[in-house]
């Protein structure tokens, strides 16, 4: 047994609704492992929601906290306070933004206390104004939206980032990566090691590992110009090349490029190209508050109404009837 500090290193997960259930296990349970790996409570965590109400996640679970903001702000001066706050995210990020939320998570910051975020609460931490010239990471599925919202912030999506006081995750189960991270920095990797050994896990992801599966496993591409082309595609879809473009970059022919699509993707490069596209518009509707018209402009779109018709030929809907689709299903 390890000699024991005077007090554990406490960490708070500040709980929003709706909050993606994996991510804050996977944050939990390496301190946890920690904890009995060394020994001794070398960290301590407790659970806080806006109020201090039970909070429940996506998956319908509801989970108990210890304190609320307020509760937070009194214990910010005491022995009991955190060394890292991590904001909990999930499903509908933009709905739990508040003002008390902003400006406690700013105060704790100036204090020194470090703040993170798991899977979608970047949101929450941009919101604060806390991202501002920084390196952050976001779900993959939330990261066109978040692009659009805070231009001001390098996002990647990579499974996590670590910039300076600030520390982000993509979510699911990089929060295990990056609490493995965080434990390697105050302890050992001999104490990683042990930790991977008790919850089933053979390595740690590096930070900049993919969060997708590659292209040729996603799509089922083994064709090598084809998914240089998609990768292209996917790299410029507020501005898209042409075909010309493309057949320059892959040094192919419009036509060679036409028939390798028809072979492998069943359609078009130019078909498969506007999918992707509306694709990324989706993403933004659902995910973001942004305007029709600014949605349409991010994609690549050179009006509203051809966005629309474009959009309501793929999903049989209109952009707006997406989004008010999706507001019903918030609300039921």
């Amino acid at each position: 047994m390890t000699n024991a500090p005077t007090l554990p290193k406490t960490i708070v997960f500040y709980l929003q609704p709706e909050f993606t259930m994996i991510a804050f296990s996977a944050a939990v349970e390496p301190l946890r492992g920690a904890n009995r790996v060394l020994g001794y409570e070398a960290y301590a965590w407790r659970l806080a929601s806006k109020t201090g109400e039970p909070v429940t996640a996506s998956n319908g679970v509801q989970v108990a906290v210890d304190t609320s903001i307020e509760d937070e702000r009194k214990l910010m001066l005491g022995q009991h306070r955190p060394s890292i706050v991590f904001v909990c995210g999930g499903l509908n990020i933009e709905r739990n933004h508040s003002k008390s939320l902003s400006a406690w998570l700013r105060e704790e910051h100036n204090r020194g206390v470090k703040i993170g975020s798991l899977c979608t609460a970047a949101h929450t931490l941009g919101a604060a104004g806390l991202l501002n010239n920084k390196r952050c990471a976001i779900h993959w599925e939330n990261l066109p939206g978040f692009q659009e919202a805070f231009p001001q912030v390098s996002v990647f999506s990579d499974l996590f980032e670590i910039d300076g006081s600030i520390y982000t995750c993509a979510g699911g189960t990089a929060a295990l990566d990056m609490m493995l991270k965080i434990i390697s920095d105050d302890f050992d990797d001999a104490t990683v090691n042990r930790i991977c050994e008790l919850v089933l896990t053979d390595r740690v992801r590096n930070p900049t590992d993919r969060q997708r599966l590659p292209l040729r496993a996603r799509l089922g591409v083994q064709n090598a110009k084809v998914l240089t082309i998609i990768e292209l595609m996917e790299a410029n879809l507020s501005e898209p090349l042409s075909l010309v473009e493309i057949a320059d970059h892959v040094g192919l022919s419009r036509r060679q490029i036409e028939r390798l699509f028809r072979q492998e993707m069943g359609r078009s490069p130019a078909r498969y190209y506007l999918e992707i596209r509306l694709d990324r518009a989706r993403h933004l509707l659902i995910q973001s508050s942004m305007p029709v018209v600014e949605v349409a402009i991010a994609c690549g779109f050179v009006s509203a109404s051809h966005f629309s018709k474009c959009y309501r030929e793929v999903y049989a809907k209109s952009p707006q009837q997406e989004r008010a689709d999706r507001k019903q299903l918030m609300v039921a």
